[in-house]
C-alpha cells in the first residue's frame, strides 16, 4: 500500500463530500487507502459517506475524541508506506498524490511534507510553511511585528514569509490540513500527542519528525484548496483559549525549564490580550448599527420636540417635562430598536424593507400602549408620528451611507442580483443551474462557459455558450460577473486551481459543484464563509428562523393568557395550559417541538441527530388525523419540519391541535 489517507470530520459534510470526491480522482493510479473518521457529527456525514462512498473506510466515535486521538485510530489501522493527514475542508488536484510520494520516494531524508495551500478565492495561504514557535517568533507574532513585516528573516520567521513560496523549502512546521508523514517516522517517533486536543498537535508533531532524524519539505509543485475554519471560528473567544494554550503545552514539553517560562509568560499575556479583544470587538460589532441608530434617533427627537413645543404649541402655552427626553423618549427608541430587530432589520445582508416594516410595527405597538395611558401620560402623538418619519429616513440613510464603503462586510442587500456564469458542460451545468433554480438564490445567471475547445463541437454548440474557460477572465469584465461556479464533473482541479489564483479579483467568488451532488459549496475567508446553494435551505437553525419562533411562542403564550377564560372551556387540561404558558414564557420549552419517539428502545427516529430546539408542547402529529406513529414516519416528520420551518407552520399546527395545549410536560 502507497498511501493511507485520514480524514477526521466534525460537522461539515458538505464539505466532506467534495474533499473524498476529490482524493478518489487523486488516487485512482495509486494504492490507497482512505479512513474517515468522524467524532459524533450531528449532519448526517456518517450517513453521506457510507451512502455515496463505500469502499471508504469509516470510524465512528460516539464522542468528539479532538483532532490527535481520531487521526491515532486511523493510523493505527494504516498500512501505507505514507499517511496522510488531510483536512475534509480541502481539495487535492489529480495528480497531488502521485506528485508527493515521487518527491518523498526520492528524498530518504523526508519524514513530513506539505504542500500549497490557497484559500477559496485563490490567495495563497501563508501557513503553508511555517517555523517553529519560538518565544522570539511568538512575540513577533502575538504583537503584530509578524504581520507589519511578513518578509522579514527576524521578525517573518512564524509564516517563513522570506521563503519563496513557489520553491521547495526545508521547514520546520508543516500544516495538519495536509500533512503527509512516512509511516517508519511514526514508527520510530510515535504517534499524535493526544494531549492537544486540537491546534497545536501539527506543530508538536512536525517538531518531533525533526527530532527522529528527519526533515519537513515544503512542496509548492502541487496545491490543494483549504477552505480554512469552516468547522471552527478563528476569531472566536473560545478559539484564542484553546489555541493558546496548545502553545503552552508544546513548550512545556519541548523548550529548556527557562524558556518555557519565558514563552508561557507570553502566551498567558496574549490569551487575555487576544481575548480581551476579541470580547470588546464583538460587542462593539453587536452594538454598532443599534447605538448609532439610538443616538440619531434621540437627538432627532430632542430637536422635534423643541420645535413642536416652540413653533407649534406655543399659543396653548404646551410644555413638555423634563421627564419626557429622559424616560418616554427612550421608550420608545427600544420598542422601534426591538421591533427593527424582531423584523430581521439588523441582519446581514440588510434589508431596508424590513427596517421600514421594524419601524412602522413599533410604531403601531407605541401607539396602542399610548392610546391605553391615562391623559396625564399622554404626552404628545404628533411627536410618536414625527419620530416615526425621522427614524425612517435616518436609519435607511445611515445604511446607504454605510453601504457606500461597506466597511467590515457590511452588505446592502437590494434587488439586484448576484450575476453568476456556470463553467461546465451543457449537461452538467443544466443541473447546477436546477440547483440554484431549485433553491431560490439570489442570483442572476448570465450563461455557461465551455471548458475546452478541444471536443469539435464547440463551433455548433457556441449558441449555448458565452465563451470559453480561456477566456474567462475577459468574459468575467465584459459581463461584470460576480461567481463562477465550476463543474467538477467537467473541468480538473487544477485547472480549477489555475483559473482562481490567475484572475485577481478581489469581488469575485468562487464555487465548485462535485458531480451528483445537491450541494454547491464555496468559501471566501475564515470570517466570511459565503453562500452555501442548497436544497433544504430554510432551517430551523437559522438565526433569523430561531429568533421568529421565540417571538412566535412569546406571542401565542399572551394570546392564550388573554383567551384563558374561553379557552378553558376548549382545552383538555386548563391547570396544563396555564403551567405551559409560563414554561413557554421562561423558555424552558416552545409551544411546537419535535414528534417524541414512540419507542424509547429504537434508534429510528435518529433524534439525537436533530438540531436541537426547546421540547414542544404539542408537535406536528397533533395537526393530523389518524396518523401511524412508526418510527419511519416519525423519522420524516421531524426531519422535514427541522429542514423547512415556517412560522405559519407552528400555528396550523396550534390551530389543529389547540385541544392539546393543556399536556403534561
Amino acid at each position: 500500500m502507497d498511501l493511507s489517507i485520514v480524514i477526521v470530520n466534525y460537522n461539515v459534510k458538505y464539505f466532506l463530500e467534495q474533499a473524498l470526491m476529490s482524493v478518489l480522482k487523486a488516487s485512482a493510479s495509486i494504492k490507497a487507502e482512505i479512513y474517515v473518521v468522524d467524532n459524533n457529527s450531528v449532519d448526517g456525514s456518517v450517513e453521506m459517506v457510507r451512502q455515496k462512498f463505500p469502499t471508504i473506510k469509516v470510524i465512528e466515535n460516539k464522542d468528539n475524541k479532538g483532532f490527535s486521538k481520531a487521526n491515532n485510530q486511523a493510523i493505527i489501522l494504516a498500512t501505507g508506506r505514507y499517511v496522510l493527514l488531510l483536512n475534509p475542508d480541502t481539495i487535492v488536484e489529480e495528480d497531488t498524490f502521485e506528485k508527493v510520494i515521487s518527491f518523498m520516494d526520492s528524498h530518504p531524508d523526508a519524514g513530513g511534507l506539505g504542500v500549497k495551500m490557497i484559500d477559496g478565492k485563490g490567495n495563497f495561504l501563508p501557513e503553508s510553511k511555517r517555523g517553529l514557535p519560538t518565544p522570539s517568533a511568538a512575540f513577533y507574532k502575538i504583537f503584530g511585528l509578524a504581520a507589519i513585516f511578513p518578509n522579514s528573516t527576524l521578525f517573518g520567521k512564524y509564516h517563513l514569509g522570506y521563503l519563496d513560496k513557489d520553491k521547495i523549502h526545508e521547514v520546520e512546521v508543516l500544516s495538519g490540513a495536509f500533512m503527509m508523514v512516512r509511516k517508519d517516522a511514526f514508527d520510530k517517533m510515535g504517534l499524535l500527542d493526544e494531549d492537544f486536543f486540537m491546534y497545536g498537535e501539527d506543530i508538536d508533531l512536525s517538531y518531533r519528525i525533526i527530532k527522529a532524524g528527519y526533515k519537513n519539505y515544503y512542496f509548492p509543485e502541487t496545491r490543494i484548496i483549504h477552505y480554512k475554519g469552516e468547522s471552527t471560528k478563528k476569531s472566536s473567544v473560545n478559539y484564542v483559549f484553546v489555541f493558546y494554550n496548545a502553545m503552552i503545552i508544546f513548550a512545556k514539553k519541548h523548550f529548556s525549564q527557562k524558556n518555557a517560562k519565558l514563552f508561557t509568560t507570553l502566551i498567558n499575556l496574549a490569551i487575555y490580550l487576544r481575548a480581551s479583544i476579541a470580547i470588546f470587538v464583538r460587542f462593539i460589532k453587536m452594538i454598532f448599527l443599534p447605538a448609532i441608530d439610538f443616538g440619531l434617533m434621540y437627538g432627532g427627537m430632542f430637536i422635534l420636540k423643541n420645535y413642536w413645543q416652540n413653533n407649534v404649541k406655543e399659543t396653548a402655552g404646551t410644555h413638555y417635562p423634563h421627564e419626557f427626553m429622559i424616560y418616554v423618549v427612550p421608550v420608545y427608541i427600544l420598542i422601534w430598536l426591538s421591533s427593527i430587530y424582531f423584523s430581521g432589520g439588523y441582519d446581514k445582508p440588510i434589508r431596508l424593507s424590513k427596517i421600514i416594516r421594524g419601524i412602522f410595527s413599533g410604531t403601531v405597538f407605541i401607539l396602542v400602549i399610548y392610546a391605553l395611558l391615562p391623559e396625564s401620560y399622554r404626552f404628545s402623538r404628533a411627536l410618536i408620528l414625527l419620530g416615526t418619519f425621522w427614524a425612517s429616513v435616518s436609519i435607511v440613510s445611515v445604511r446607504l451611507f454605510i453601504n457606500l464603503f461597506r466597511k467590515n462586510s457590511f452588505i446592502l442587500d437590494s434587488n439586484e442580483k448576484k450575476r453568476v456564469m456556470i463553467v461546465g458542460e451543457r449537461e452538467e451545468g443544466k443541473r447546477v443551474l436546477s440547483l440554484l433554480n431549485i433553491g431560490d438564490t439570489q442570483t442572476n445567471f448570465i450563461g455557461f462557459v465551455k471548458p475546452d475547445r478541444k471536443s469539435g463541437d464547440y463551433q455548433d454548440d457556441a449558441k449555448n455558450y458565452i465563451g470559453t474557460i480561456d477566456q474567462l477572465d475577459e468574459l468575467v469584465m465584459i459581463y461584470s460577473i460576480r461567481e463562477i461556479i465550476f463543474c467538477a464533473k467537467d473541468i480538473p482541479v487544477q485547472q480549477i486551481i489555475n483559473k482562481m489564483s490567475q484572475i485577481n479579483r478581489a469581488e469575485l467568488e468562487y464555487k465548485i459543484a462535485p458531480p451528483e451532488s445537491l450541494y454547491i459549496i464555496g468559501s471566501n475567508s475564515v470570517n466570511n464563509p459565503g453562500d452555501l446553494y442548497v436544497i433544504d435551505i430554510n432551517a430551523i437553525t437559522k438565526p433569523v428562523n430561531r429568533r421568529n419562533k421565540k417571538l412566535f411562542d412569546i406571542l401565542a403564550s399572551f394570546i392564550a393568557l388573554a383567551l384563558f377564560p374561553v379557552m378553558v372551556f376548549l382545552v383538555k387540561n386548563p391547570i396544563g395550559l396555564l403551567r405551559n404558558i409560563l414554561l413557554v414564557l421562561v423558555g424552558k420549552r416552545s409551544w411546537v417541538g419535535y414528534i417524541p419517539e414512540t419507542n424509547k428502545n429504537s434508534t429510528a427516529t435518529n433524534g439525537d441527530k436533530l438540531p436541537k430546539i426547546k421540547p414542544g408542547i404539542i408537535s406536528p402529529v397533533d395537526a393530523l388525523k389518524n396518523f401511524n406513529q412508526d418510527a419511519m414516519t416519525i423519522e420524516k416528520l421531524n426531519v422535514l419540519y427541522a429542514k423547512d420551518y415556517q412560522v405559519n407552520n407552528d400555528l396550523n399546527i396550534i390551530l389543529k391541535g389547540f385541544r392539546q395545549l393543556g399536556r403534561n410536560s
